[in-house]
């Protein structure tokens, strides 16, 4: 928990940034990150994940068709957290704003301000928008446009009306005159207040009305195109957890947070193939141990609202038949023993040449964890899991959450590509 001076101090900072113009800076601003188990069963979690890649390919095939969303370096970071399926940060909309999250501090946050935003933070989608939880307030920055705005997830959907205003990401980056979707209505949003969206703008096709073939900047294209941050890109990190809530990483706007990861950055260009090519998508192969192929090149994406990590089905029946596991039938997560846990092999992720060690112990659903998603305690799970579809389908793999802790990400919207480097907690042995 951060202590009330700190709270403080942080908050009138936010203050002062919003009522004067933003420079762009050398050095990093940084705000804590939090890791929120918020499941009921693995089965659920399964079924959340499989729903939103299934309805990822329908997205990227029907885009834009139709009204709702078929259609010196600087570093500013925020705070995030996920629930188990989701990042989840606090933003700051209209004037003044909050970027306040902490429980034990949210008392004297409502004294100063009277706007908090709990969004999820989404690399695949592009509206950014509010009003799920907390009410929107209209304040001296907010300005209504004459088009409605809707958007569906798979997991669930909103509409509602378009807005520009002032959006706090954190104390260090306020973007002015930003397109928001404010809710009328939304479904499977409960527990967060809307989403930020940080995917490629074309996500943004056919979500206006009657404005339906405009694009919406990104808060990320904005913040670049008004001179707020140095270069088109966020980082992701995520530090590998045992806790059901804990805070554990960053974002960071602009650049790359040297702190985060050992090493250089391998970058990928994004991939051609559809529908992965709709997405922060790339192109990689999969090897468990010294030899056995579990998915030859090909296209997939990196997405942080993905918990596990997900292969087409013919490359799961191999790593099944590579480390003995089997489908547990109470969580249906795979289910090794302690014996076969001995003698798992690391898979070795191949990205653009640059090969990516995914320990043994990376593969394991942390065991500490294991009876808050419906598990036996003594029972060894692991999180890579089947995607329903077999190779060749251009969506052959998801690298989620589970990814995403061990390895620092960039997501490069400028350069059209994706950053891949190894951190102080890649081969930790936390789960």
């Amino acid at each position: 928990m951060f202590a009330a001076s700190s709270l403080l101090a942080t908050l009138l900072l936010a203050l002062a940034v919003s009522a004067n113009p933003v420079v762009v800076r050398d050095s990093p601003v940084k705000l804590p990150l939090a890791r929120r188990l918020n499941v009921t069963s693995v089965h659920n979690l399964i079924r959340h994940d499989l729903t939103r890649a299934k309805h990822l390919r329908m997205r990227a095939e029907a885009k834009g068709v139709s009204f709702g969303g078929f259609s010196s370096d600087t570093i500013v970071d925020e705070p995030v957290d996920n629930q188990a399926v989701s990042y989840i940060a606090s933003i700051g909309v209209g004037s003044p704003p909050t970027t306040c999250k902490n429980v034990a501090s949210l008392q004297l946050a409502l004294i100063l301000y009277h706007y908090i935003d709990n969004l999820i933070v989404d690399t695949g989608s592009s509206n950014t928008w509010v009003g799920a939880g907390t009410p929107y307030e209209v304040t001296s920055t907010s300005s209504e446009t004459s088009n409605s705005v809707s958007v569906s997830y798979g997991s669930g959907i909103f509409t509602g009306t378009e807005y520009t205003d002032s959006v706090t990401i954190a104390s260090g980056l306020v973007i002015p005159s930003q397109s928001i979707g404010v809710a009328t209505a939304s479904i499977g949003f409960e527990g967060t207040d809307g989403i930020i969206g940080i995917g490629p703008t074309d996500l943004t096709l056919g979500t206006l009305f009657p404005d339906f073939s405009s694009l919406i900047p990104t808060v990320t294209d904005n913040a670049f195109s008004k001179g707020l941050i140095s270069a088109s890109q966020i980082g992701i990190s995520f530090e590998p957890t045992d806790s059901e809530e804990v805070l554990n990483g960053e974002i960071s706007w602009g650049s790359a947070d040297t702190s985060k990861f050992t090493g250089t950055i391998t970058y990928a260009p994004l991939t051609t193939t559809s529908p992965a090519s709709s997405y922060w998508g790339i192109n990689q192969s999969i090897r468990y141990g010294a030899s056995t192929e579990i998915l030859s090149s090909t296209a997939g994406i990196v997405d942080t609202g993905t918990t596990l990590l997900y292969i087409a089905t013919d490359a799961f029946n191999r790593y099944c038949s590579a480390t003995g596991a089997v489908v547990d039938s109470t969580t249906g997560l795979l289910r090794i023993t302690s014996s076969q846990f001995s003698n798992l092999q690391s898979l070795f992720f191949t990205i653009n040449g640059a090969t990516l060690e995914f320990t043994a112990n990376a593969q394991l659903w942390p065991r500490s964890l294991n009876t808050a998603l419906g598990g036996s305690a003594s029972s060894i799970y692991l999180i890579v899991a089947d995607n329903g579809a077999d190779t060749g389908s251009g969506l052959d793999f998801i690298n989620g959450y589970a990814f995403l802790e061990r390895f620092y990400t960039v997501f490069d919207t400028g350069n059209k590509r994706i950053g891949f480097a190894t951190t102080p907690f890649t081969a930790a042995t936390t789960n």
